[in-house]
């Protein structure tokens, strides 16, 4: 398990190493370079020089690199003339709520989508699988700001029982003061995840419900809900592990849609408009942001895959 954890935490370090190279590449090839994508079209000359003097850009690339780096470890992502603030505490104000947001509707899909999964395998070439799947695949590839429109215009307009907009407010609590506020953004952005993830459990299922394992435990008399929810179950998840840490790009495309659409103050609606702004210091942050927690969250999963099963360590070993 050392062994495993070491090379994995290896490839991740790896990985986040490329993606401030990345990252720095791309803070260069801006449009003007990095202090005209920072200061603005209007910055004098004499202006340009002094920033470029100040952050080290007028040294050698790999000067600046490191120089980079070092901000970065400092917790200095840079600073946004636009809206007057550090990019960082830009973020900061934004990061809870969205993580709040994300939260929510994974909690909302994993609960709504192994009972989906389960019964599709269980039921399997029938009615309940054939209509579940229909309905995935529908909300599949249904876009996600449709999908909020409807739900705005069914449950607000039609249906009047839930706000439009979403929660206002600077601080997290001011955002949870108002939980109904939080109810048609959580399903918009969990419909799309649950179709996926309980099409992944109903394979999943299906393939153990074939193995040895399962043929012995219903030949020994235990009973059918036992051998699915206790036995077969355990392993039919491992799929879903691995999605929590690789969809978090999937989770916060999809919060931009939805942030916007129900003016919900998280960093999907500061990167629309700072988009819309070509605010680039920010759009860079939150590119570096969510680039370093796909990396997190995927080592996290393959953590946790390895802990819930030995084999993937004992594959580890041997490659």
């Amino acid at each position: 398990m050392v062994r495993y954890l070491t090379m994995r935490l290896g490839q991740a370090l790896i990985v986040v190493v490329l993606v401030t190279v990345i990252t720095f590449v791309i803070l260069h090839v801006l449009p003007g370079g990095a202090a005209r994508a920072t200061l603005g079209k209007d910055a004098t000359l004499d202006q340009l020089a002094a920033f470029n003097h100040d952050m080290g850009y007028d040294q050698s690339l790999v000067r600046q690199y490191f120089l980079y780096v070092g901000r970065l470890l400092h917790g200095d992502l840079g600073y946004s003339y636009q809206l007057n603030q550090s990019v960082t505490e830009a973020i900061g104000q934004r990061l809870p709520k969205t993580m709040l947001l994300s939260l929510l509707s994974t909690l909302l899909a994993v609960v709504v989508a192994i009972p989906l999964g389960v019964i599709q395998a269980v039921r399997r070439n029938r009615w309940p699988d054939y209509t579940i799947t229909s309905l995935s695949l529908l909300a599949y590839a249904t876009p996600i700001f449709f999908l909020g429109l409807m739900m705005i215009i069914l449950f607000s307009q039609v249906w009047p029982i839930l706000p439009a907009e979403a929660p206002q407010g600077f601080t997290l609590g001011e955002v949870l003061s108002d939980p109904a506020g939080l109810i048609l953004p959580t399903i918009t952005l969990a419909i799309v995840t649950i179709a996926v993830y309980s099409r992944y459990v109903r394979s999943s299922m299906i393939d153990n419900l074939n193995e040895n394992y399962v043929r012995t435990a219903r030949s020994k008399g235990m009973p059918e809900w036992r051998v699915v929810l206790v036995h077969t179950l355990r392993n039919g998840l491992f799929p879903v592990i691995t999605l929590l840490g690789m969809y978090l790009p999937a989770l916060f495309s999809g919060a931009l849609v939805v942030e916007s659409l129900f003016n919900f103050p998280g960093m999907g609606r500061l990167f629309w408009q700072s988009a819309l702004k070509r605010d680039f210091p920010i759009l860079l942050g939150v590119t570096l942001i969510i680039s370093v927690a796909t990396v997190l969250g995927t080592l996290v999963a393959d953590l946790l895959y390895a802990a819930v099963d030995p084999r993937v360590r004992l594959r580890g070993r041997a490659s």
